[in-house]
């Protein structure tokens, strides 16, 4: 790539921006794969720097090998990245490219490329955050309303009964290069305690909880908006940076939680071979139409299917060793612990689709952040409370045994 001045480096990057907005399918496959085979490394330099390293390694000679590995590829992304729009266009490609990658694995090397890039653009620096409300501009709810992962927002009635009542908040992360563009959103709900159950909190008819009396900050959605970024994490940074502004308007909150879906629950329910002949029975009572408005089967189900989800977060892992639930290693890894599952948490269609109508509360206590994340990062621990633990089986009798003893 040649060294060319900047107004021409730029208009020759937004010509290619403009030139693969043309291509089809297959063309911008062509594209991505001429970038993984002739943009690598120049293998000239990068031998020459290696035999370097072996005859004398330095500082100095790391620094020529850590240049000199770097694929050119990377600084044609750069250029792009200059182009105007080519910030928010470099996004949208990298979503092409994942469309890509499962079938053509060849293109991951080019996928590692662009988010190490895009992980140091779009790094907590550059982040502005943003309160979202009734007074956001239009296109901006317009993206809220559409890129709600969690709970549905089904028109604009319901988007202000979330973000204007007094007992409700709702932030953004955003990027400076993509001003009308949400990253990353937030949902509060401000409460007197920690609640149990998702509906009355979105209930039409609810009561607004005046300002002076809230207590708790309820987390109940985060949603990102840009598949080209996954990958790259903002929401540890937005719960926490929240968490302050919140503190710093509301003096009188002192419990910040989530109620959080558990989206595996069920697949993992119907798989699991750490359920019992006698579980499995009692699970059946699931494909009964209309179960969960029968308090007999409901209570039935609460004593197998508790028991099974504390295992589920407490015990089972993936092949590799890993928690099973996505939404429990965002939150514990950010250093929450797992403070409170909650049967019949959720019951829409959904809910009872996804995770049998369970949902749990995360608690972020400021104070033990740290550690929690150290033993999650560090030992792979479960930072939970009492009440989740006793809800193992035999756990309960344990403790108590521990208890009398003592």
């Amino acid at each position: 790539m040649s060294g060319a001045g900047e107004a021409s480096g730029t208009a020759m990057a937004r010509d290619v921006l403009d030139g693969y907005h043309d291509l089809d399918a297959e063309g911008r496959k062509a594209f991505f794969t001429a970038l993984v085979h002739d943009f690598g490394p120049d293998k000239a330099k990068l031998g020459k720097a290696i035999e370097d390293w072996r005859a004398a390694p330095s500082d100095e000679g790391a620094s020529a090998l850590h240049f000199a590995s770097e694929p050119r590829r990377q600084e044609l992304i750069r250029r792009l990245n200059r182009a105007p729009g080519g910030t928010a266009e470099l996004v949208a490609m990298r979503t092409d490219l994942l469309d890509l990658l499962k079938a053509n694995p060849e293109l991951a090397a080019l996928d590692r490329d662009i988010v190490h890039l895009l992980s140091s653009w779009f790094n907590r620096g550059f982040l502005v955050l943003r309160k979202i409300d009734w007074s956001t501009p239009a296109n901006i709810l317009e993206q809220i309303i559409r890129y709600e992962a969690v709970h549905e927002i089904h028109d604009w009635d319901d988007l202000r009964r979330r973000i204007d009542p007094v007992d409700r908040r709702c932030y953004a992360f955003f990027h400076p290069a993509m001003p009308d563009a949400p990253l990353i959103f937030v949902e509060i709900a401000l409460t007197e305690t920690i609640p149990g159950a998702i509906a009355p909190l979105l209930a039409v008819d609810r009561t607004p909880v005046p300002a002076d009396r809230a207590r708790t900050a309820v987390f109940y959605s985060i949603s990102n908006t840009q598949r080209g970024l996954g990958g790259i994490s903002f929401g540890n940074f937005l719960i926490k940076q929240v968490v302050e502004e919140l503190r710093r308007e509301l003096p009188k909150l002192d419990t910040f939680v989530t109620l959080s879906p558990v989206p595996g629950f069920m697949g993992w329910l119907k798989s699991t071979e750490d359920a019992t002949e006698e579980d499995r029975n009692v699970l059946k009572l699931l494909n009964e139409p209309r179960w969960v408005e029968d308090a007999s089967i409901t209570s039935e189900l609460r004593a197998v299917i508790e028991p099974l989800a504390a295992h589920y977060f407490l015990k089972a892992r993936t092949a590799k060793g890993k928690l099973i639930d996505p939404v429990a290693r965002f939150h514990l890894g950010n250093g929450a612990r797992l403070e409170r599952i909650n049967w019949l948490g959720d019951l829409s269609a959904k809910g009872q689709r996804e995770s049998a109508t369970v949902m749990v509360n995360y608690l972020y206590r400021l104070e033990d952040i740290e550690k929690n994340h150290e033993a999650y990062a560090n030992e792979g621990e479960v930072v939970a409370s009492s009440a989740v633990k006793k809800l193992l089986r035999g756990e309960g009798r344990r403790l108590l045994d521990m208890r009398l003893s003592s």
